[in-house]
């Protein structure tokens, strides 16, 4: 604890972002470059250094954040990167992606801001790449033993990244033209730019582990062919079977699913693509689903130049403190909060008949109404209460060119052909069975990250990661020495 009054002396004050005009304007993160590493240190001097550090219990990964305050607050680079990295595998990723459930349990957050756990995470991996803290560690020696790791998201890369530095012949594959899952297609450029997302993969290519891209299996090759040639398979392709929205007019052109329009905004910014045939400029935009999702088309949808773009979020709008009776510390609670893309919609004012944010809340799509070329023109909604009823007389009408849908995942897709080919066992929500192992029910086959878990955040990917990886050498091998954060049954902290 380098400043033992740091928590009472000084604010908390977060990475500034750059201007709302200059950032919409382009796809580069939207914080100012530069300006974190000023304010750092006395920022992470504001760790109480409490004893019973339940940011640790916040977060799957169990990363040592007291411990690495203290070294960023004495700028020991080397020695925070260390720690950082004992724990989390990407944390460039996490710092950038992650809603920081930490933030919610850190002791200060009782009665005052914070510390700005993130923010120091994301220094610190910056730090590390800049000064030469994170070299490639490949295995002394080889096992003999092969995995194939299926995709490349999270999950599958930090699982891949254990197994190769355990000594064991690791290829991923993924069924994309480019690694990264959801990251590289899903997650804007402007949440993180994909250079953070190369080099790290440039680092495991270092190590020894192999990729093989655009092969989905299930259908270029077959899931049981992929089985006789490994010792052991990790699936972990992710939650991307979409929830879809079962109200009339849905068949109309123009509403598409959330990960149908951010791929192809994404290739326009690798340069696959001069514009994205679903691009939203000059249109009426209505995004259905208020998470985080939402909220990156929501931006993506303001630099393509949209006429207007509405978010649509069924639950009621919360309250900007903590609610200590449904959400009592330290549990992530459910409050109000302003993303960058909500700050820019509301700056820009994209959807005069919204809320200052662009969101209107306690808002149900009743119908979508279309032209005689059968497009969508109109969405028609109503207001909701707290159990989802509608109220009397509120009924009202969006203009609607381009509506986006955001409504989360229910699982693995089914169609690719890789659940069916293997037998693969699923639970009455669509993901995959497995057992206190991380073991599927066939032999060899182990599943991990959101195809397993459901629908979560990038730390229990990266958790569930580490951890199969874990299960995975302790399989071939009869005993392990890599760390396993969690266990497949292991939830956040709730009431």
């Amino acid at each position: 604890m380098a400043d033992p009054k740091g928590f009472m002396t000084t604010p908390r004050q977060d990475w500034p972002r750059r201007p709302v005009a200059e950032r919409v304007r382009d796809w580069d993160e939207v914080y100012v470059p530069g300006a974190l590493l000023p304010i750092i240190s006395k920022q992470a001097d504001r760790c109480m250094d409490c004893g019973i550090p339940f940011c640790h219990e916040a977060c799957p990964l169990g990363n040592l954040i007291p411990e690495w305050n203290d070294l960023v607050s004495r700028e020991d680079w080397r020695a925070a990167a260390d720690r950082l990295h004992a724990t989390n595998n990407f944390p460039e990723f996490t710092g950038r992606l992650c809603p920081a459930p930490c933030e919610s349990g850190c002791v200060l957050a009782i009665n005052q801001p914070a510390v700005t756990i993130k923010n120091v995470e994301v220094a610190i991996a910056d730090r590390a790449w800049e000064l030469g803290f994170a070299p490639p560690r490949p295995p002394e020696r080889l096992s003999g033993r092969t995995v194939a790791v299926i995709g490349s998201g999270p999950t599958g890369l930090a699982a891949a990244q254990q197994l190769t530095r355990a000594g064991h012949t690791v290829a991923v594959y993924e069924k994309d033209d480019r690694l990264g899952g959801l990251m590289r297609y899903g997650i804007p450029a402007f949440k993180m730019e994909k250079h953070h997302l190369e080099r790290r993969i440039e680092q495991m290519r270092a190590e020894g582990t192999k990729f093989r891209t655009s092969t989905a299996v299930g259908r270029d090759i077959g899931a049981a062919e992929l089985r006789s040639r490994y010792d052991a398979v990790v699936i972990a392709t992710g939650a991307t079977a979409w929830r879809e929205l079962d109200v009339p007019g849905r068949e109309l052109t123009g509403i598409h699913q959330a990960m149908e329009y951010l791929p192809l905004a994404n290739r326009v910014c690798e340069g696959d693509l001069e514009v994205s045939p679903m691009s939203a400029a000059g249109k009426h935009v209505v995004i259905v689903g208020g998470g985080d999702t939402g909220a990156d088309c929501l931006g993506t949808a303001v630099r393509e130049g949209a006429a207007s773009v509405t978010q649509l979020d069924i639950y009621t709008q919360p309250g900007s403190e903590r609610d200590e009776d449904i959400d009592p510390w330290p549990t992530y609670p459910k409050i109000y909060r302003l993303s960058a893309a909500h700050e820019e919609a509301g700056e820009l004012r994209t959807a005069p008949a919204a809320n200052a944010d662009a969101r209107l809340f306690a808002a149900s799509t009743l119908r979508f109404t279309g032209d005689a070329d059968r497009h969508v023109r109109s969405l028609h909604l109503v207001e909701v209460d707290a159990q989802r009823r509608s109220v009397p007389d509120t009924g009202r009408t969006l203009p609607a060119d381009l509506v986006l849908l955001a409504l989360g995942f229910s699982g693995p897709d089914k169609e690719d052909g890789l659940v069916d080919q293997l037998g693969l066992g699923l639970d009455p929500r669509g993901t995959l069975t497995r057992d206190a192992r991380f073991a599927t029910n066939v032999p060899g086959v182990f599943a991990a990250g959101d195809a397993a878990r459901g629908q979560s955040l990038i730390v229990w990917a990266i958790a569930e990661g580490r951890a199969v990886a874990a299960a995975v050498d302790r399989h071939l091998t009869g005993s392990s020495r890599l760390p396993a954060p969690i266990g497949p049954y292991d939830r956040p902290m709730v009431v």
